[in-house]
C-alpha cells in the first residue's frame, strides 16, 4: 500500500516510511492510496468472531501488504489483550466502552498496536539510529502512548502536555514512569504542544540530529487499529439483535477517532450514519453549518482531553469526501455542549440509569438523546473510565467513584517533568542537547 499525503506537495511514501516519519514533509498527514473493502462473508459471520480475530481481519485489510502476516497476527494478539464491551444505558441507547486496555482509556490500542509496529521495522532495519517519538497530549494520549512504549528498546518517547491542563490522575500516567519517558509541561494550551511537534518534524537540523516520528492520531498507525473498535461494536449489536439504523455517535477532539470509523465505513461497515460530539470547542460543528472551516484557540472545558481549537484529522476526513462539505455533511452531523450543559446530562443519565459518565461520554450520550431520529439505534462511545475524573465526576454526582488499582499505582509515583515554554526555539535547543 502507498500512502500520499493530504497536501499533495510530498513523495509517495510506503507504510514504513509514513510510520516512522509520521507527517509528511510537506506537513501533510497520509493517507492511504485506496481503502479495500471487506467481502461480504466477513460481515454475515462477523457475529461469531471474536475482537481479535475480527481486528485481525481489518488489520490486514490495511496492512497486509507491508507487514509479515505471522507478525501482524503477533501485533494485533498482543494490543488486544482486552475486550470492549457494548452495554445498554437505556431504551434505543448503548455504550460501547473503550476503557478497559491499560490506562483505561481509548487510545490504548492504537498506542500500543503503534509501539510493535514500529519495532517490528525497527527489526528489520537492524541496529541503527534510536527513533524518538514526539507525543502532544490534551490527556488521554500521552498516557496510553507513554505506556503502550514504556520499555521498548530503540525508542524513547517525549510527551508534550499544556501546564495545569490535564487532570491529576492522566499526569501521573505519564509523568511517573521514568525509563525511555520524557514528560514535558508546556507553558500553553494543546494547539501550543500540537504546534512545537508539527515544527520539529519540519526543521531540517533537528531531524538530522535525531530521528522523529508522532504518536499521535497523526501517524496512520495510530489512528488507523481505531477502526477495530466499530467492527466490534457491530457485531455485538448484531448479537443483540439491534444492528439495523445503527448510529454512531463518537466524542470527538483531534478527530482520530471518529476518522477511523468513517474508514471502517468505507470498508463497508454498515452504519447508517455518524454524529461529532464537540465540547465548546465547536470548530467542527461550525464547519457542518457553514462549509467554512475556521481553526480558533482552544477553550479550556470539563472534558479536556476535547480541548482542541484545530483538529489534525479534519484534513483526513476533507480529503476522503473529496473535500466536498455536501458530502460530508451527508453523513456526518455535529453536536455542541458546554461546561453546565455536560455537568447536566451526567447528573441526569446517573439518577435516571446508574450509569456513571465522564464528562467526554456525556457529550456522546446527549449527542444522541438529542440527535435520534424514530427507529434508530444510538451507540456512543465512552472514552475513558471515569475515575480518570475523579474530582469531576464525584463533585458533580456527589458520589466517590471508585480508582481502579491500576490508576491508584499510577499515583504512587513521583512526578518527573521538564518545563518548557510554548516557544519552539526553546523545545528545539532542548531536543538538540538530547
Amino acid at each position: 500500500m502507498k500512502y500520499y499525503s493530504t497536501n499533495n506537495q510530498a513523495p509517495i511514501a510506503d507504510l514504513h516510511k509514513a510510520v516512522v516519519k509520521g507527517l509528511a514533509e510537506d506537513r501533510g498527514l497520509y493517507m492511504p492510496e485506496r481503502i479495500n473493502k471487506l467481502p461480504k462473508e466477513f460481515f454475515e459471520n462477523i457475529n461469531k468472531m471474536s475482537f481479535q480475530e475480527i481486528a485481525y481481519t481489518v488489520a490486514n485489510a490495511f496492512f497486509g501488504e507491508d507487514v509479515d502476516p505471522d507478525a501482524l497476527h503477533d501485533i494485533v494478539y498482543d494490543t488486544l489483550s482486552f475486550d470492549c464491551p457494548v452495554a445498554k444505558v437505556k431504551d434505543n441507547i448503548y455504550t460501547l466502552e473503550l476503557f478497559h486496555g491499560p490506562t483505561l482509556a481509548f487510545k490504548d490500542v492504537g498506542a500500543r498496536f503503534m509501539a510493535r509496529l514500529l519495532q517490528y521495522f525497527i527489526r528489520q532495519e537492524g541496529k541503527g539510529q534510536q527513533v524518538n517519538v514526539l507525543v502532544a497530549t490534551s490527556g488521554d494520549t500521552g498516557s496510553a502512548v507513554a505506556n503502550g512504549f514504556l520499555g521498548v528498546d530503540g525508542i524513547h518517547v517525549y510527551v508534550l502536555y499544556p501546564k495545569g491542563k490535564v487532570s491529576p490522575i492522566q499526569e501521573c500516567q505519564f509523568t511517573t514512569l521514568g525509563k525511555n519517558i520524557t514528560a514535558i509541561e508546556v507553558d500553553g494550551v494543546f494547539d501550543d504542544c500540537q504546534a512545537l511537534v508539527k515544527n520539529a518534524f519540519m526543521d531540517a537540523e533537528l531531524n538530522q540530529h535525531m530521528k522523529l516520528t508522532s504518536a499521535n492520531s497523526i501517524n496512520v498507525a495510530r489512528f488507523l487499529p481505531q477502526a477495530f473498535y466499530y467492527f466490534n461494536a457491530y457485531a455485538r449489536m448484531v448479537e443483540n439483535g439491534n444492528n439495523e439504523e445503527l448510529v454512531m455517535c463518537v466524542p470527538s477532539g483531534n478527530f482520530g477517532n471518529i476518522c477511523a470509523a468513517l474508514f471502517g465505513h468505507e470498508m463497508g461497515l454498515p452504519i447508517k450514519r455518524f454524529i461529532a460530539a464537540n465540547n465548546a470547542n465547536d470548530i467542527f460543528y461550525k464547519y457542518l453549518q457553514t462549509g467554512k472551516y475556521e481553526p480558533k484557540p482552544s477553550k479550556q472545558t470539563l472534558a479536556n482531553a476535547m480541548d482542541v481549537g484545530d483538529p489534525s484529522n479534519f484534513a483526513r476526513i476533507y480529503d476522503l469526501y473529496g473535500k466536498s462539505h455536501e458530502r460530508i455533511k451527508s453523513l456526518i452531523s455535529g453536536a455542541t455542549y458546554s461546561d453546565e450543559q455536560i455537568r447536566q446530562t451526567m447528573k441526569a443519565c446517573y439518577d435516571e440509569t446508574g450509569y456513571i459518565l465522564d464528562p467526554h461520554g456525556a457529550c456522546g450520550y446527549q449527542a444522541l438523546e438529542d440527535g435520534l431520529k424514530e427507529g434508530e439505534i444510538g451507540v456512543f462511545c465512552e472514552t475513558a473510565h471515569p475515575a480518570k475524573f475523579k474530582e469531576k465526576v464525584d463533585e458533580i454526582l456527589s458520589i466517590d467513584v471508585e480508582i481502579p488499582d491500576r490508576l491508584a499505582a499510577f499515583m504512587k509515583g513521583t512526578k518527573q517533568s521538564v518545563p518548557m515554554t510554548k516557544d519552539f526555539a526553546d523545545f528545539k535547543q532542548y531536543l538538540l542537547k538530547q
